[in-house]
């Protein structure tokens, strides 16, 4: 497992749900097409898995 995980943001999180919408926030994706890089944890992993259809995983 790398030591860290970049992800991106790529579809919107309109119609979502409000904890499909306070994830993504915590994930701190607050546009379309943000790139976050973030190290690789077992709490990022589970947010990440939540939101999987909103976003894109880069290792």
């Amino acid at each position: 497992m790398k030591d860290t995980v970049t992800y991106s943001q790529i579809k919107s999180y309109i119609g979502s749900t409000k904890t499909i919408r306070s994830t993504l926030i915590g994930l701190g994706l607050t546009k379309m097409h943000k790139t976050v890089t973030k190290k690789n944890t077992p709490e990022l992993r589970g947010m990440l898995s939540k939101v999987l259809h909103l976003v894109k995983i880069e290792e």
